[in-house]
């Protein structure tokens, strides 16, 4: 793949072990209860940990084109007429950094789902490196199999309690890319908020846009937050973006943090940046209220 190693250097950050990434085993998981992960050991101190005291939270399965796509779901209990997120992740897959996440957004009143877009293709913890995962999985997903998927998560959240006429995407690495371009493909979406998401790329039959294709034309206001150290998605990229949504009037905005690389918001890995995350976080937060998401 031409765009490998831009696509590996953004993923794993810089440490003392990113030599021995190669002989690394993904952690086995299971959906919403542990962790993958890009660079081992995990730093368990710096993982947040938010309960479902409150909430109803747990994996699902929803239908689409007659396949089960399992979903980890959180929201208020008892409640409806939730504001609807969806939470888009890594590479990696629906582990327990991206479950928390939605429980986080539940804990404010939101009904917070994270499909698993990688059913068809397989489990991302079943691969021993990154490479592996990329030509195995991950290079075999199409775009418009995961607007699908979306677009079903988004019908299910409105039988079960969601109001989409207040419905945001928010996703991280390969789910910052993705919500650049579903805030383009669905009308409904309000605002959104991507995470360190690929601007630039190969175009292929899988991958026909990036989201620097479709900047000049994109209707929502998406808030991108992006490290200035990270080596896979540069400033450069991050410019050409900025000089594509010029051309529009979406009123995007970017966020480049200087001293965060790749993926500074995963608290369970070494690529964590806490101020940075935490000023993020509170960023989407008043991003989504400012634009009637709350």
């Amino acid at each position: 793949m031409p765009n490998l190693k831009e696509d590996f250097d953004s993923l794993v950050a810089k440490t003392s072990l990113s030599g021995e990434v190669d002989r690394r085993t993904f952690l086995k998981t299971t959906l919403g209860t542990g962790f993958a992960a890009a660079v081992m050991p995990v730093t368990a101190q710096t993982v947040i940990k938010t309960d479902s005291v409150g909430l109803t939270a747990g994996p699902l399965e929803i239908q689409q084109n007659g396949l089960s796509v399992p979903i980890y779901r959180s929201q208020p209990e008892g409640k409806t007429n939730l504001p609807v997120v969806l939470v888009i992740s890594e590479i990696f897959g629906v582990h327990e950094h991206i479950a928390d996440i939605t429980r986080r957004f539940a804990k404010l009143g939101y009904l917070a789902i994270a499909p698993d877009l990688f059913v068809r293709q397989g489990n991302p913890a079943a691969f021993a490196s990154i490479p592996e995962l990329y030509k195995n999985v991950i290079s075999k997903v199409p775009d418009d199999q995961v607007m699908g998927d979306i677009d079903a998560c988004v019908a299910w959240a409105k039988e079960n309690g969601g109001n989409v006429d207040k419905l945001t995407i928010t996703g991280f690495c390969w789910g910052g890319r993705i919500t650049w371009l579903y805030a383009s493909h669905n009308p409904k979406v309000k605002v959104a908020a991507a995470w360190y998401g690929g601007l630039v790329g190969e175009r292929n039959e899988l991958t026909p846009k990036q989201p620097v294709d479709i900047a000049p034309t994109l209707k929502v206001p998406v808030l991108g937050l992006y490290g200035g150290k990270d080596q896979g998605i540069t400033q450069e990229h991050v410019a050409q973006m900025k000089e594509a949504l010029a051309k529009g009037n979406s009123k995007s905005e970017f966020v480049v943090y200087p001293n965060s690389g790749h993926a500074f918001n995963a608290d369970y890995r070494p690529s964590y940046v806490e101020a940075d995350a935490k000023d993020g976080w509170k960023r989407v937060l008043a991003w989504f209220k400012a634009h009637g998401v709350s």
